[in-house]
């Protein structure tokens, strides 16, 4: 959530991005699961599984096409990530870490050609209130953000984030914010 020089965000759970069949359909779609269950099957990049999932009510809010998935089974489990990076392949850590890390803003370019498959990779959707007396007038859009390391070569930051505001005015997100996000990390973490 964006209110001109405010946000928040919150972590509700991971997004799966699938090669497969949907209703008898070889395609590829997007599920979001929470927390529970990632904890429970620690899915990773490459793994084969199969379940149950309902279309987002508001894809304004969304990144995903599929949530509330149900009925989750690994099938096959993906051989081990080769250590290392980019992109980082291996179990999610909990959501916890990532907000923890803190991250830093990604260009939305790099994050489809290099960074989506990454676990350090995140869109998120925003809804920014463009008037805090008048809480009705709200906008959304996607964002990208990097938790991963400091040095990654694939790294892109993209354009500093504009956000509208009240009578027509802008704030601008400049770099030292996500500097300061991650200020307590070293390069490599």
């Amino acid at each position: 959530m964006r209110s001109f020089d405010q946000r928040n965000h919150a972590y509700p759970g991971y997004s799966l991005f699938l090669r497969g069949t949907l209703d008898g359909k070889a395609q590829d779609f997007s599920v979001g699961i929470g927390p529970g269950a990632q904890a429970k099957h620690a899915f990773r990049a490459g793994d084969i599984m199969c379940g149950l999932a309902v279309p987002v009510g508001d894809s304004r809010m969304e990144t995903v096409e599929f949530h509330k998935a149900s009925a989750l089974e690994v099938v096959s489990r993906a051989p081990e990530a080769p250590a290392g990076g980019p992109p980082w392949l291996g179990v999610p850590p909990l959501l916890e870490t990532y907000r923890a890390r803190g991250h830093r803003r990604l260009s939305a370019r790099t994050y489809e050609a290099s960074c989506r498959a990454c676990i350090w990779g995140c869109r998120m959707p925003v809804e920014i209130t463009l008037d805090q007396w008048n809480r009705e007038k709200r906008e959304y859009r996607f964002e990208t953000f990097c938790y991963g390391p400091k040095s990654c070569s694939a790294y892109r930051a993209g354009p500093t984030r504009k956000v509208p505001g009240r009578n027509g005015m802008t704030w601008e997100e400049e770099d030292s914010v996500d500097e300061e996000t991650i200020s307590n990390r070293g390069p490599d973490e």
